[in-house]
């Protein structure tokens, strides 16, 4: 075990050890921001659970290999491989999906090819932006969701297009 495994907990604990110090009571705080967090949580709820929900229509309603079919030439154009189109399509959408999917590539194309290494950039370079939209937005008294969440879906794709780049010559 290295000394990395060991952060968390001394951090934690030098926590502790400061509050002790300061003499902040840290069950009744522990307690304060729970109760505070929980409207939150109630409002996030509804959100979550339609992107979940969504997400789970789109891969098993079969729109998902539809659209990667399509949009699969310009992505070729692009020096997107065809093997990740269907990771750059779910990524947005669900991280346990595309954590299937980047096994998967893996798995046939290993880790060290050229398909791997551009599964790995589109994987760790793009967000899973409706569900972060969703949090985020769910606390917003007004919800302008379009413009950010365009601007976002755009950098996820500008970054893979990118790293597939940067892949090809690296």
């Amino acid at each position: 075990m290295t000394w990395v495994a060991f952060l968390i907990p001394a951090l934690f604990l030098a926590l502790f050890l400061f509050a002790l110090f300061k003499k902040v009571k840290l069950y009744d705080c522990f307690t304060e921001g729970i109760k505070e967090a929980l409207p939150l949580a109630a409002s996030l709820f509804p959100y979550l659970a339609a992107i979940l929900m969504l997400s789970a229509l789109f891969e098993q309603s079969g729109l998902s290999q539809r659209i990667t079919a399509f949009l699969t030439p310009a992505f070729r154009v692009l020096g997107i491989p065809a093997e990740i189109s269907p990771l750059v399509l779910i990524k947005p959408f669900s991280g346990s999906g595309s954590t299937a999917l980047l096994s998967e590539i893996f798995s046939s194309y290993g880790a060290d090819s050229y398909i791997g290494r551009c599964a790995s950039v589109a994987y760790g370079s793009s967000e899973t932006v409706f569900y972060i939209s969703a949090v985020y937005f769910a606390g917003l008294k007004k919800k302008h969701l379009l413009r950010p969440t365009a601007i976002a879906l755009f950098a996820n794709f500008l970054g893979v297009v990118l790293g597939c780049l940067f892949c090809r010559f690296l």
